[in-house]
């Protein structure tokens, strides 16, 4: 398991916990949704359940098997072994007849005995159970951490699902953030083009602030179709990633100051440890590795089977008391030779098991990294954010200053409509970096599997 990164970073875990006790009822519905519709995930949940079939299998072979077989045989001609029985007996059998004055003993003619049986049927039940087999044993043990390690990859992706639907929600927000603000410009630009000619009509206003107003006018709507656009992008592919119609509507209640307040508050308290599902499925994978060498060095072990048939077998379809059977044996298979094949399944195994602990380590190292880049990226988003603060509030009192000046006839309109550029700008910024910062903790929480999938 990964080190503890740090107080910081241990509040990622605390915050989600707080903000689905607040306004995040939207989200959470959304994240539910996505468990029970995403179809990658219902692809991820059906090799799950192919595993816990496996098992199943795999333990249903320690019982017995019973099965029905049948067999039916005819043939003509082919070796044959010569009884002279009739040469051998019919004279003693004449004799017999003479002096008992009877014809107790008939005369017997010669028989021939062929090897291929003709009209021959052996039908049988056989039931077989395994009594010594260590195969079936490691077997089974490997499919139980097959079933556990495909339990790990489902939840490992539904970590990334929550991640994906969570940053997926917040640019649909913030496209919807950004559209709202281009709006308000907009509103604002054409209330200055309404002043503007209202100033030009009464012969104290310039035709070139009016022209000078469309112009701004016009690149406000076109921003405003690109917006639109990036808001109809972002609806798209949440809804992709719930499984819905792409254009259904989207829950847009969400409080994003308040959940930025638990955020702040939350963010330099507690510790917390990761618990990443990839390092437990690669520690599962060494354990597999393990059970397949055990395996493999076990093959001086003979196999040994037990069975019982009840059968018939006779000629000419006869069913009789002699042509019912009973019978039971064992069978033992041992090896003896195989050109030194096991022993270099046993070093395959061996470097296996090395592979995926190297594998192992480099995983854990490489997921600590990732989760100090998600901590140090969140704690630049938080300053840009607070960044962004302070450039709004200077671009509001500037805007209001010049729209005075403007009122009174000191500033010109050209520095009204650049007050009104950069609040305008202030504001956007302001609305991405408010989102960056939730979408760098939805990324550092899900480095450090912060999100509990159970609930």
């Amino acid at each position: 398991m990964m080190k503890i990164i740090g107080k910081i970073l241990a509040g990622v875990c605390m915050l989600f916990a707080s903000l689905s006790s607040m306004a995040q009822e939207a989200l959470e519905k959304y994240i539910s949704e996505g468990f029970q519709q995403n179809i990658v995930l219902q692809r991820k949940t059906v090799s799950y359940d192919r595993a816990v079939l496996a098992l199943k299998t795999a333990r249903s072979m320690f019982g017995p098997s019973v099965d029905f077989e049948f067999g039916y045989q005819t043939a003509k001609g082919g070796r044959q072994i010569p009884l002279p029985i009739g040469d051998m007996l019919n004279g003693v059998y004449s004799t017999l007849n003479q002096l008992t004055q009877s014809a107790l003993f008939p005369q017997i003619d010669n028989q021939t005995i062929t090897f291929l049986p003709q009209n021959f049927y052996d039908a049988k039940v056989r039931t077989s159970v395994p009594i010594v087999n260590t195969d079936l044993i490691y077997n089974k043990q490997i499919s139980e951490r097959k079933v556990v390690l495909q339990e790990y990859e489902v939840n490992a992706y539904k970590r990334e699902l929550v991640k994906s639907i969570k940053s997926a929600y917040y640019s649909y927000l913030n496209a919807m953030s950004l559209l709202s603000i281009r709006k308000s410009s907009l509103t604002l630009a054409r209330e200055g083009r309404r002043v503007n000619e209202k100033l030009l009509e009464n012969g104290k206003g310039l035709p070139a602030y009016v022209l000078r107003a469309n112009s701004e006018i016009a690149a406000l709507e076109a921003e405003i179709v690109q917006a639109r656009q990036q808001v109809n992008n972002a609806r798209l592919y949440f809804n992709a990633l719930l499984n819905r119609e792409a254009e259904a509507e989207i829950d847009t209640v969400f409080d994003t100051e308040a959940h930025l307040s638990v955020l702040r508050a939350s963010v330099l308290t507690s510790e917390v440890s990761s618990g990443r599902e990839e390092l437990k499925s690669l520690a599962e994978l060494v354990n597999i590795n393990e059970r397949v060498k055990k395996m493999q060095s076990q093959y001086a072990v003979p196999r040994i089977n037990g069975f019982v048939d009840l059968g018939s077998q006779a000629e000419n379809w006869k069913f009789n008391g002699q042509s019912r059977y009973f019978m039971a044996g064992l069978q033992m298979a041992f090896p003896v030779f195989a050109s030194n094949r096991n022993k270099q399944k046993i070093k395959e195994a061996e470097l296996n098991i090395q592979d995926s602990r190297l594998q192992l380590a480099d995983t854990q190292r490489q997921l600590d990294m990732s989760s100090r880049v998600a901590l140090n990226s969140l704690k630049a988003t938080w300053e840009a954010l607070s960044a962004s603060r302070e450039q709004l509030k200077a671009a509001q009192a500037y805007q209001r200053l010049i729209e005075k000046g403007y009122s009174a006839g000191s500033n010109t309109y050209i520095e009204t409509v650049d007050a009104r550029s950069q609040l305008t700008s202030a504001q956007m910024a302001l609305s991405i970096n408010m989102f960056n910062v939730l979408q760098a903790a939805a990324n550092l929480e899900r480095e450090t599997a912060g999100y509990n999938i159970n609930e």
